[in-house]
């Protein structure tokens, strides 16, 4: 999962070179932290937040997939 958002990040983002994801074992649940470089958060964010919404339902997809809960914390 944590390759999967790393490559969803880089396409959206001008600054391939700076995205970076953190895994963050809790349990059951998964939560992921996204560093991108500040030019780049309004890009990976998106419009009224569609992006980042686009990003957390494809990441709860793969969650539930693999049995476990996850989330996404842009930073």
């Amino acid at each position: 999962m944590k390759a999967l958002i790393e490559y969803l990040a880089r396409a959206l983002a001008e600054h391939p070179e700076d995205v970076r994801v953190e895994e963050v074992h809790q349990g059951r649940r998964v939560s992921f932290h996204l560093f991108v470089n500040d030019e780049d958060k309004g890009r990976v964010i998106g419009r009224e937040g569609r992006c980042a919404y686009a990003l957390r339902s494809i990441l709860q997809a793969a969650a539930t997939r693999a049995g476990v809960r996850a989330s996404l914390s842009i930073e």
